[in-house]
Parts: structure tokens; C-alpha cells; sequence
């Protein structure tokens, strides 16, 4: 018997090394309640009668995090006894989400939890679990990407650990007042996390600034030592990442900062109090809060410094590891594959050269070797803003022996290029990693690039441009080496934990098999054209828009009504994403609503959602703007029964799981060529949304999925904006003959929705009727037209419903499993590594 089988009493393990308490393993009803008594008493001091919610959301949650221990201890004994190659995926963030229910979910336990909960006075399950704090260990996409790549790992049971940051304070918490953003502290950790394991045995040290020498060894060989001016200490806190039914439990490890002296006695003594703690406040800085602005020096000098500490720590871990198992550094790429998630951890690069010269004393050619056949690179941006750049002067500073070791790389490489280009200085200064015009940067990204022996990119279109636009001397050097993995989701999630409802369904018509083969849902077509098996779908659809009409009116007031069309746009706020273009279609249909043109239109609920970067002011305006319409639209008898506008404050994980199955519409109308991927579109669409969107990222491939007939395109291509980039775009020449875009713009300049403030939005118009850097004006008139469609089709139910259907069938090829496999395939040759525990009933 195995303990991927649930519901057994207890369980006796005969590894070697690897022991459990039989009673804290067991997986029915009355273990659960057991772990939850023990835990009260011994790890938390309470007695079951004095327990509080919160009380009993911890003992609940240690009692679970005992059974995932059997698992993640048996892995790491497995993978010590017989090597196999392990994926570190080195990124800046996990937007992990609550980890109780997912959990419960992993290990088929969520009845008995529910029925252990009720012992202790708790009906519903649903209370313990809206308890939990969200982690604050990411911000958008690409911290939840990170974390659906993690879990379905640990699912495929292909061995990883993710590395990152252990953030003291998320990124914050949104609150809105008078409509504009307002930034607070995230202090997710102020009730305690009780899913992290600390290791202060495996710290690792982390030098900065300070000067390097050189010298000679004991063999005459040049060498070259760094003298750091300061140091971090980089204290590991392992969280489980538990597969899906299975005994694989990798681990998310996150790296906290600590001083290296906490505490000098002789400045508190002569009475410099701050003076006796400034160092530990300053080490302690790296690990306190995520993404510091960085529109000042110090900002950026404190973000490259965190990049530094993680990637350093996470580095030194896993050559550890080899020399605890007697591995020679030579076979670092046999059991290491190093996944850059963006540029963040781009300093690997040099880091591990450093690692492997300085340290290990391998020659050039060894280490280069062994760092080219470690790392591969995944880009997520086209945006020239995003594709991180260090002035060479605060790159030098705080990392002397990197800037070295990276201008070596640099001559070496562009040697390679002249061999190649005899003469053409002009492909030079393009693919070099120092950046010469004007003040000299670090290009990350080009380093990235340069170093890794796989480069790719994160939808079919976004890859395309990769090549294309943004490296395509790098892609004519390397063909070989650039690649596409569309991202994908994890179905257990976003499906099966957020929408209960639509899971039960789905069992019913598939078969449970659903939850770890997303392609089972094709069988869902054969009931395509069943008007009873639609009418419950669509009756599961509205059960779940009524809960978020609930928590809609509970947190802002507005009454919305669940059988109107949810209208939905939830993601970070950028001008890019065109947050802006769907609030100015909002008020075009607040016109249409005005002037009693009406007749056919579908009742509407918009539902608006995210946070902007506290520096943003242009993204921090359009959150004002859409909060400015939503007063007037909520406040106007007219449009009662017709239109509302929610704004959704501080958007998250939780957040997210009421939001994406609740759905009916998903709004992806960034302009085309500027998202990489996305993986809203993935969770709207597998939840039965359909999408209004332009060819982006990976709208084109989920359009080609789910059928061109049930998505609603609108919008130029890629090559039409390009076009217009070229034959220069003059978007104060398209507004009078764009209805109703001259009375929309009117009423914003008369102040109709900022309580008569005419230069409240000028800084957003003003940008709208200049440059309009991201066509807003240019795909207006396509986008109304695209929304009337909307409109009509979902004035014919079934029709509605059907496409609904075939969105959520169709969907298997967005499953974060699929781009796993393809990862693990084609670019890091990782094996599943089935970890096999032999258990004995206890009877």
C-alpha cells in the first residue's frame, strides 16, 4: 500500500532515515482531530474550549503540515540515495496563495477535515479556511506562474525547489479612498505562517561592495579573492509543495536575512543606540519588503542587493548539496537545472562563474562550460522598461568581482561576434552586455541570454517577438537556443479548489480524472448540444455569482445583480493592459443608457480589479478613473438594471478564487505585441468565461483552442501597430469621427466623474490625444462593435451557454502540467522521479 491512497488509519515507514509518528500520519476524520488536540495544547497552549478561529485555523494547519512531512522527508532521502537531476527555479517571486485548502486538496482530506472542525463547534469548513493570511511572496503573473509551476512539479513528480525571497511585508495592501489607491503595510506574518520549516544550520553567507585582489596559489595559478565590505546572512525557510495525490513533496525555499553581528555592545555602551543595531537593520532591509521602489538610487541599489542574496544563497545550496553527497562540482549540470524566471535572478550568471573560479578554482573553460549547461532563461517581457539594467557605476560598487567576471564574459563573447560579423561594430554595440551610449548599464537580460544554453519565451506570438524584435542578432548567432513554452495554470487551483460547484459537475459528466488530465475535458463536447446538461451549467455558473454578489455588497456597498452579465477585467494595473479602454467603453454605454438607446442591450456588472505600482502615477490615475465612473454610473437611476461598475480592492489569490469562477466575460485587450502571455485568460477561460480580447500573448492560442466562433476578437495585430509606429500615429485626428468618443472625452474634461474637477484626469487625457503609446484610440471603435457582439450573444442563453461549455472542454492545453512536461522535455532533460513509500496498517 502506498500513502497516495487517502483515507487509511496509520502508517509505519521502514525507510531508512525517514520516521514518522504513526498517529500523526493517519488521514481519517478522527486523526485530523487528534493532530488538531495535540497541536492546540502542546504547540499552540490552548485548550479546545478557549480556542479561537484563528486558533484552530493553525492546530488545523500543523496537523496537516505533519502529514506532508512524511512525504517531503521520504523525497529528500530518495534523492540523496540515488541522485537524479533536480530543478531549481530561481525566481523573485511565489504568489503562492493560502496553502490550508490546496492542502486539504492534495491530500483528499477536505471532509475529513470539515468533519474534525465540526468536533470542535465549527459548521463550515469555509470559516477556518477565510482565516488564512495571504502570503505576501509575489504581486502578479509572474509570482503565481511561478507558484502553478511549483505545484505541478511536485504533481508530474519531477524533484524541484523553488528559490526566493522570504518577504517580511508583501508588496501592500490596497485600500481606496475617495477613490485613489492607498498604499498600507502587508504584514502577512503578524498571526504566524505555520507552513514554513526554518534551517538556521544551512545559512549561507552573502558578501557586497568592498574590493577584489589578486593573487597567486600554491600552484602559481592566477587567481583573484573578493573582499566584501559587508556581509548578510541568508537563513533558509523551506515551505512543502505537495503533488496531487502523489508521494512527491518538493519545497518552495526562501531565504530570510539576518546580520552577521545582530547586536555591538560597545556602541549601545557609550550610548549610540541605533549605532548598536544598525547592522542587523540594514542586513535585515534585504528580506523586508517586496519590490522597493526603485525610483530612487538607494531603491535600486536595495532591489539589485535582494537579487544578489537569493540568487548567492540559492547557489551555494545546491553546490552544497553535491558536496554532501560526495559529487564532484564538475556534475553540477547532471543534477541541477537552473530556471532563470525573468532577469531577476539574471546575476547567476556571474554568480555561479564566481562560485566555480573563485571557490571551487576551476579553470575559465570548466566554468563556463558548467554554467552554459546549468542555466536556460525564460523572458516574460518585451517591455524595454522591464528588461532590467544596472548603471555600471552602482553595479561596480556593490559587486566588484561580478562586474569583472561579466566584462570577461563580455570580451569573450564579443570576439565570437567579430569572428562572425568581421567588421560590423554596429551588431557589437547592440549585443553587448555593457550598453556604452550614454550612462553605461549592465544589460541583464543580454547576460541571460548569452549564458544560457535555452532562451524562451512564454506564448506562441510573444516567442515570435522574442526573435524577432527584441533579440534577433542573439537569434541569428544561436537559432538553436530560443525556444517557446506557452505558460499554463494549475486545474487543481483554479478549478477544482475555487470552483467546488463546477468540479462536481465536471466529475459527473468526465470523471474525476479531469484534475490531473485536463484534456479529459473534450468529453465535455458530446453535451455541447444538451439544453438540460446546459441549463445546469448555467445554473452552477449563477450559484457561484451569487456568492460574489455577496461579498461585492458586503465590501463595497454596490448591489449587483448575479444574473447580469459579469463583466470582468482583474490583473496588475499598467497602461498597457488598457484598464482605461475599458472604462471609456463604460462610458460610452453610460451614454448609450442616457440617451434611451437601449433596446437590446444586455444588463452589465464591470468588474475591476488590481493594484498599481506605488510609483505609477499614470496607473495609480486610471484606478481614480474607473473608481470616478463607477460613482456616477452606481449613483444614476437610469441605469439601474442595466449597468454597475465595481472596483475591487486589493486583489489577490483569495480574492482571485471567487472572482475567476464567478466570470462570465474575461477582458484580455492589452495591445498586441506588448503581454508576453498572460495567465488570467487561461483561469477565465478554464472556469467557462469567454474572452473579449486582441490577438496578445496567449489569446491568440487560447482563441485557436477554444475556436474562433466562441472568442470575441477586436483590435490591430501586431503588424498594424506596427505600421502605425511607422507611418507615425496621430491619434487627435481619429477622435471626431470616433462616436461617442468626443462627448466622452467631454464629460472627463467637465469633471462629470471627479465631483467637478476638470484637471483631475488632464494628465490621462493628455496622454490619450498626444501620443497614445498604446492605441487606445486606435482599437476604440473595433472594441464597441465587439462588445455589442457581446451583448447579443448573450441575449440568446443557450447559444451563451454552449460556448461557455466549449471554452472550459477546450482548455486542457493551458494546464500548468502541459508546459511542465514541456520544460522539462525540452529544456532541462528532468525525469519523473516516482518516490515510493512503503507503509504498514497499524491496526
Amino acid at each position: 500500500m502506498t500513502t497516495a491512497e487517502p483515507r487509511r488509519r496509520n502508517l509505519r515507514l521502514p525507510t531508512p532515515g525517514c520516521y514518522a509518528d504513526p498517529d500523526r500520519s493517519g488521514l481519517m476524520a478522527d486523526d485530523v482531530f487528534d493532530g488538531m488536540t495535540e497541536h492546540l495544547f502542546y504547540t499552540l497552549g490552548k485548550l479546545a474550549p478557549a480556542a479561537s478561529r484563528h486558533d484552530l485555523y493553525m492546530a488545523l494547519s500543523y496537523a496537516v503540515r505533519d502529514r506532508l512531512m512524511t512525504r517531503y522527508l521520504a523525497g529528500i532521502e530518495a534523492i540523496n540515495a540515488t541522485p537524479t537531476r533536480v530543478v531549481a527555479y530561481l525566481s523573485a517571486e511565489f504568489l503562492i496563495g493560502p496553502q490550508l485548502g490546496n492542502n486539504l486538496l492534495m491530500l483528499g482530506i477536505r471532509d475529513e477535515a470539515a468533519d474534525a472542525l465540526r468536533r470542535f463547534g465549527v459548521a463550515d469548513l469555509d470559516e477556518i479556511l477565510e482565516v488564512e493570511e495571504e502570503p505576501g511572496l509575489g504581486n502578479g503573473g509572474l509570482g503565481r506562474l511561478a507558484a502553478c509551476f511549483l505545484e505541478s512539479l511536485a504533481s508530474l513528480e519531477i524533484p524541484a525547489t523553488g528559490y526566493g525571497i522570504r518577504y517580511e511585508f508583501g508588496i501592500f495592501d490596497q485600500l481606496i479612498r475617495d477613490g485613489w489607491q492607498v498604499e498600507i503595510t502587508d504584514k502577512w506574518l503578524k498571526g504566524g505562517w505555520p507552513w514554513e520549516i526554518p534551517h538556521p544550520d544551512q545559512s549561507c553567507f552573502v558578501g557586497f561592495g568592498g574590493r577584489t585582489e589578486s593573487y597567486r596559489d600554491e600552484k602559481g595559478a592566477y587567481r583573484v579573492r573578493w573582499i566584501p565590505a559587508e556581509h548578510a546572512i541568508g537563513v533558509p525557510h523551506d515551505v512543502p509543495v505537495l503533488g496531487y495525490r502523489v508521494n512527491t513533496c518538493d519545497r518552495l525555499r526562501l531565504w530570510r536575512a539576518d546580520a552577521t553581528e545582530s547586536f555591538d555592545f560597545y556602541a549601545f555602551n557609550i550610548g549610540d543606540y541605533y549605532g548598536a543595531v544598525e547592522e542587523k537593520v540594514g542586513s535585515e532591509t534585504l528580506s523586508k519588503v517586496l519590490y522597493p521602489n526603485d525610483g530612487t538610487d538607494e531603491g535600486r541599489r536595495l532591489r539589485l542587493k535582494q537579487q544578489h542574496f537569493f540568487v548567492s544563497c540559492s547557489l551555494q545550496d545546491m553546490l552544497r548539496s553535491l558536496d554532501h553527497r560526495g559529487i564532484p562540482v564538475q556534475e553540477f549540470p547532471d543534477h541541477w537545472a537552473v530556471q532563470l524566471n525573468d532577469t531577476h535572478p539574471a546575476i547567476a550568471v556571474a554568480e555561479l562563474m564566481r562560485l566555480l573560479i573563485d571557490d571551487k578554482h576551476l579553470d575559465w573553460a570548466d566554468a563556463w562550460d558548467i554554467t552554459s549547461r546549468a542555466l536556460s532563461y525564460t523572458n516574460h517581457t518585451l517591455l524595454p522598461e522591464a528588461l532590467e539594467k544596472w548603471g555600471v557605476e552602482l553595479f561596480s560598487n556593490l559587486l566588484p568581482r561580478h562586474y569583472e567576471l561579466i566584462c570577461e564574459i563580455n570580451r569573450r563573447f564579443l570576439q565570437q561576434v567579430r569572428l562572425k560579423y568581421p567588421g560590423n561594430d554596429q551588431i557589437l554595440r547592440k549585443v553587448s552586455i555593457i550598453d556604452e551610449e550614454g550612462r553605461k548599464t549592465v544589460r541583464m537580460a543580454h547576460l541571460a541570454t548569452i549564458a544560457s544554453h535555452h532562451v524562451n519565451g512564454v506564448a506562441a506570438l510573444h516567442s515570435d517577438l522574442v526573435k524577432s524584435e527584441l533579440f534577433p542578432e542573439f537569434a541569428a548567432l544561436w537559432p538553436e537556443k530560443f525556444t517557446n513554452v506557452t505558460n499554463g495554470v494549475t486545474p487543481r487551483r483554479w478549478v477544482a479548489l475555487a470552483n467546488p460547484r463546477l468540479s462536481a459537475l465536471l466529475d459527473e459528466a468526465v470523471g474525476p480524472g479531469w484534475v490531473s488530465d485536463l484534456d479529459q475535458l473534450r468529453q465535455l463536447e458530446r453535451f455541447a448540444g444538451d439544453g438540460g446538461f446546459l441549463e445546469r451549467w448555467e445554473s452552477t455558473k449563477l450559484n457561484v455569482k451569487q456568492h460574489l454578489s455577496n461579498y461585492i455588497h458586503r465590501h463595497t456597498g454596490v448591489a449587483v445583480d448575479p444574473q447580469s452579465l459579469f463583466d470582468v477585467q482583474v490583473k496588475r494595473i499598467h497602461e498597457y493592459k488598457r484598464q482605461h479602454l475599458n472604462a471609456l467603453q463604460v462610458v460610452a454605454q453610460y451614454l448609450r443608457i442616457k440617451s434611451g438607446d437601449t433596446a437590446g442591450m444586455a444588463p452589465r456588472t464591470v468588474i475591476f480589479g488590481g493594484k498599481a505600482a506605488p510609483g505609477y502615477a499614470m496607473a495609480k490615475l486610471i484606478i481614480r478613473f474607473i473608481n470616478g465612473v463607477a460613482d456616477m454610473v452606481n449613483a444614476d437611476p437610469a441605469t439601474e438594471g442595466l449597468l454597475k461598475v465595481v472596483f475591487l480592492a486589493d486583489y489577490n489569490v483569495k480574492l482571485g478564487e471567487r472572482v475567476y469562477p464567478a466570470a462570465d466575460l474575461s477582458e484580455q485587450i492589452s495591445t498586441a505585441g506588448m503581454e508576453a502571455s498572460g495567465t488570467g485568460n487561461m483561469k477565465f477561460a478554464m472556469n467557462g468565461a469567454l474572452t473579449i480580447g486582441t490577438l496578445d500573448g496567449a489569446n491568440v492560442e487560447i482563441r485557436e483552442q477554444v475556436g474562433a466562433e466562441n472568442f470575441f476578437l477586436f483590435g490591430k495585430t501586431t503588424a498594424e501597430i506596427a505600421t502605425l509606429q511607422k507611418e507615425g500615429y496621430r491619434p487627435w485626428e481619429l477622435i471626431p469621427g470616433l462616436e461617442p468618443m468626443p462627448e466622452v472625452l467631454r464629460l472627463i474634461e467637465q469633471g462629470h466623474f471627479s465631483n467637478g474637477d476638470g484637471e483631475m484626469y488632464r494628465p490621462l487625457l493628455q496622454n490619450l490625444t498626444g501620443d497614445d503609446r498604446f492605441f487606445v484610440l486606435a482599437d476604440f471603435a473595433d472594441y464597441l462593435r465587439a462588445q455589442t457582439e457581446v451583448g447579443l450573444a448573450w441575449t440568446d442563453r443557450a447559444r451563451w451557454n454552449r460556448m461557455s461549455l466549449l471554452n472550459t472542454a477546450r482548455t486542457g492545453f493551458f494546464s500548468s502540467d502541459r508546459s511542465i512536461r514541456d520544460y522539462a522535455s525540452r529544456i532541462w532533460k528532468a525525469e519523473p522521479f516516482p518516490v515510493t513509500i512503503t507503509c504498514e496498517l497499524d491496526e
